[in-house]
């Protein structure tokens, strides 16, 4: 590696920055280096200090009096009509840049400078001195976004002016403002008020965190404390769902859907998928997004998944359904939370109480599947070897006739102005070949549907966006025979009958499925929900309609049987967690679920776009690093997703083992055009997203990026590492201890190792 050991070796390294953050520093309208810093004579009026002024110890000083050094500022960045916006200090790359802060300070007020940038090429610290210690950030703000901070600052309105409405329109109708929705914008109120820039709040599902969160922008945006927001979302339906919400409650301003393929537009409000922020995050400065939120948030928090989250700079706002005990450790700490505790949680206990959310019952009597004394405890299990022990046509047949002819005995004691039996219902399959034959027993059940009382809805299936929306606001079907696409993030409040013909062993997951019931549907008098849970996986939490699992560990457990374990921790990414299709070869494609080997899909993929790039103008315009419009990417990914091959992002993901990546990122990886960025630069950058979550002094944080090359060379940091050369020659140890303490800095490299080194196979 290069060792940047003077300043002059650093202000290569930052130039290059301040031109990936719009910067041209050869541009002296906008960046002047070498600035001789500017005195107050007596009157206020600024005027250079030029050298010899004054004399031998003479001393200017700023309008409150602090003294000037007759020394030059190393570079200033400049507003569009030349009014100074930023100084930055430069350091060689052995200094804490932190410890610049009282030399730089004077400059910055002699140059009526609001902002500084401390930095030694490698560590940047930002530092709005008016209002807010320094603190670390991944990149250099752009002039649009200093000039922004300096129009909200002359804007800003207490947010306790700011009245919380008591009603809201949102989908045609009119909805009030809940008790505990209220509560939480006043704790978000004062979080903000009292300079906590992070925020996690913890809502069951169907309590309305979407519309909850949209109410809190309009108040931040309208008190003059936003004006760009990030959505961050990990499923299309939650962006999908989103976009809704924002449109009916922020639609005065401007929003849109970047995906993969698209340009980025300058519009106030961003949704975006986290897979798709990943690849495109170093597209936006630190400083573009005033508000970032992070829908399910739990999911986002680990390994590489933080590296979109903590490059901005930004007010963060989480947001999650799962209960605080099974919530990493990570996200808290991100969200800077005391002692593993939501800045707000309303428990699923209460909103059940309050009648916010509708409770449910278990169907008794029901066959069931997995026999007693069965061991399949397996965390590992191949869910196409699964589907073929524990389940065949019998069974199958025997699992639907059960579950439709209790749910037309029971819909009308459920939902008394259902029009249609059974009311709605989703099935929860284990593969897509069990789905496929789940949904053509019940089809057979009712031939007077004409194939239309039960539907599959997967990713194979072209149209699975029509089918969700006719399943929402139509009819039929009545209902949805699904693989992992609906147990998270789907939304239809007249759902009255969950059908789970899988097991589950994720409590997250669990309660997400089961939440998928809960909502309100006071047009059809839905009073209760039922669950039909074939693989008595309500058993296995503890869970019943009288004692409900929360997660907390105060579910009824009978004695000797301890609270279910966690998941290992590197599958609590994107909520695969329960899929645990790690190890699996194959990939499921078709309505049917026909099987084809990972190697073979990959390749035949390869294949079809080096063909089709010929002919097809849109894959080349992504061949050629075009930008395509949201109608032209929803065209190609219709076209791919077509018999026999079923090219979706789901499958591709799978198939290349990338949860993370895009339809777009998999064109260009078979194209040959997909950068794979060095295991150094992507251990970098997840080192600097884990140093950004952390609430770490400067000497700390300098301290850990002297161990990061270590890491980067070694493949992960080892104890014995402190005590050898070169670190030994640093006393590293010796300085660890005193920074961290015996046990912190133990605690401290081991969560190093395993945010930022330890090797992903997802």
């Amino acid at each position: 590696m290069t060792d940047f050991s003077k300043e002059t070796d650093a202000r290569i390294l930052i130039d290059d920055q301040l031109r990936q953050a719009g910067w041209n520093p050869a541009d002296k309208s906008q960046v002047r280096t070498e600035i001789a810093v500017y005195g107050r004579a007596a009157g206020g009026t600024a005027r250079p200090v030029r050298e010899g002024t004054g004399g031998e110890g003479a001393v200017l000083t700023t309008a409150d009096g602090d003294s000037v050094p007759t020394g030059r500022a190393d570079y200033v960045l400049l507003s569009q009509n030349g009014r100074a916006l930023a100084v930055i200090e430069a350091k060689r790359s052995a200094i804490q840049p932190y410890t610049a802060k009282q030399q730089v300070l004077p400059y910055a007020k002699g140059l009526d400078a609001p902002f500084i940038f401390l930095t030694n090429g490698e560590l940047i610290y930002f530092w709005d001195y008016g209002n807010d210690d320094a603190r670390i950030v991944n990149s250099f703000f752009s002039r649009r976004d200093l000039e922004r901070l300096v129009e909200m600052r002359s804007t800003r309105k207490a947010l306790a002016t700011i009245e919380i409405p008591e009603y809201y329109s949102r989908q045609g109708e009119n909805r009030s403002v809940r008790p505990y929705q209220q509560e939480t914008m006043q704790a978000l109120d004062q979080a903000v008020e009292l300079g906590k820039r992070r925020f996690l709040m913890e809502l069951p599902t169907g309590t309305g965190k979407t519309d909850l969160v949209c109410l809190y922008l309009k108040r931040l945006i309208q008190a003059g404390r936003a004006e760009r927001v990030l959505f961050l979302v990990d499923r299309e339906q939650l962006a999908k769902q989103a976009k809704e919400a924002i449109q009916d409650i922020l639609g005065e301003y401007s929003n849109y859907w970047l995906r993969p393929g698209m340009a980025r537009q300058e519009q106030q409000i961003t949704v975006c998928l986290l897979q798709t922020m990943i690849g495109r995050y170093e597209e936006f400065t630190s400083g573009y997004f005033d508000v970032v939120i992070a829908d399910e948030c739990h999911r986002s928090i680990y390994g590489t998944w933080q590296t979109a989250l903590t490059h901005f700079d930004a007010l963060h706002i989480g947001l999650t359904a799962t209960p605080s005990p099974y919530i990493e450790r990570n996200t808290f700490q991100f969200y800077q939370c005391r002692d593993e505790q939501p800045d707000f949680a309303f428990s699923i206990q209460q909103a059940f109480t309050d009648e916010y959310l509708v409770p449910y019952k278990f169907a008794t009597g029901i066959t069931l599947i997995v026999a007693k004394g069965a061991k399949v405890d397996d965390e590992a299990y191949d869910p196409a070897e699964f589907e073929r022990k524990w389940t065949n046509e019998d069974t199958n047949r025997k699992m639907m006739a059960e579950f439709d002819r209790l749910a037309w005995e029971n819909y009308k004691e459920l939902a008394p102005n259902q029009p249609i039996g059974p009311g709605k219902t989703i099935v929860f399959a284990i593969t897509k070949r069990h789905a496929a034959r789940l949904a053509y027993y019940l089809n057979e059940l009712h031939p007077e549907c004409k194939g239309r009382y039960a539907e599959v809805i997967t990713s194979d299936v072209a149209n699975a966006d029509d089918l969700i929306r006719k399943f929402k606001w139509e009819d039929y079907p009545q209902v949805a025979v699904s693989v992992g696409m609906l147990d998270t993030g789907f939304d239809c409040r007249e759902v009255l009958h969950l059908v789970m013909c899988r097991r589950v062993r994720s409590p997250i997951l669990y309660q997400q499925m089961r939440g998928r019931g809960t909502r309100t549907a006071p047009h059809i008098g839905k009073t209760k929900f039922v669950i039909y849970d074939f693989f008595e996986n309500h058993k296995y939490f503890n869970d019943s309609d009288t004692d409900i699992f929360t997660g907390t560990g105060t579910g009824r457990a009978p004695v000797g049987v301890s609270r279910p374990p966690k998941p290992p921790g590197d599958l609590i990414e994107l909520g695969l967690q329960d899929e645990w299709l790690h190890a699996v070869t194959y990939v499921e494609v078709g309505p049917e679920g026909e099987r084809v080997d990972k190697r073979d899909y990959l390749t035949n993929w390869s294949t079809t776009i080096q063909t089709a790039v010929k002919d097809d103008e849109l894959i080349r315009k992504v061949r050629d690093e075009e930008s395509l419009s949201e109608d032209e990417e929803q065209a190609l990914a219709e076209r791919l997703n077509r018999p026999e091959m079923y090219f979706n992002e789901d499958n591709l993901r799978r198939a290349y083992r990338r949860p993370g990546g895009s339809l777009i990122d998999f064109i260009r990886a078979a194209l040959g055009k997909l950068r794979i960025k060095s295991r150094e630069e992507e251990l970098t950058e997840n080192f600097q997203a884990w140093l950004v979550s952390k609430s770490l002094t400067p000497d700390q944080a300098q301290y850990l990026s002297l161990l990061k090359n270590r890491g980067i060379a070694s493949g992960k940091i080892e104890l014995e590492d402190l005590f050898n050369p070169p670190l030994s020659i640093l006393n590293a140890a010796g300085l660890g201890v005193e920074l961290f303490g015996e046990v912190g800095l133990k605690t401290v490299i081991e969560d190093m190792n395993e945010s930022v080194f330890q090797e992903k196979t997802a």
